[in-house]
């Protein structure tokens, strides 16, 4: 049996956070922190859950069979030791599996696996619910926007047009 969640303490309405208060590093890092529990929360008892980037990794080798890791860690800011360890777990839960590139055979190409494609479907269902769920207080056309603006940032961040 689990426990009840421990209750917030009590701060005061006044409070500023300083610098921070004027700082949308500030705002993205904390709201990421509050969505990622969130979200670990829904996808419990799933392979996903819990860590950054297997959910990106699992709907990118379901999207582009064949997907090089290296391709993968750029999108998601990953380092090679990072990325390797990522791909260890997915592949020893059955989700991924890896081939060496019949072009380069110092390469490696990912594909998912039958239990990696049904992950995937659950994953794009919950996912979208979870943010809408999530973000309900902002109205949609604002959460369009900051989307927008969000994703134009991304695509800058990665290299993309």
């Amino acid at each position: 049996m689990s426990k009840p969640p421990a209750k917030p303490p009590t701060v005061p309405e006044d409070i500023n956070i300083d610098v921070l208060e004027d700082t949308l590093s500030f705002y993205i890092r904390t709201i990421n922190l509050a969505v990622s529990r969130d979200l670990d929360e829904r996808l419990e008892g799933l392979d996903v859950a819990k860590g950054t980037g297997k959910i990106t990794t699992l709907l990118l080798v379901d999207d582009y069979p064949g997907i090089r890791p290296s391709v993968i860690a750029h999108l998601i800011l990953k380092d090679r030791s990072a990325m390797g360890r990522l791909i260890d777990q997915m592949e020893q839960h059955g989700l991924i599996r890896r081939e060496v590139s019949p072009e380069d055979s110092r390469a490696q190409e990912l594909y998912i696996t039958e239990a990696g494609a049904a992950l995937a479907v659950k994953v794009r269902e919950i996912v979208p619910k979870q943010s809408r769920d999530f973000f309900f207080f902002i109205p949609e056309d604002e959460q369009k926007l900051v989307i927008d603006i969000l994703r134009r940032a991304y695509r800058r961040i990665v290299g993309l047009p």
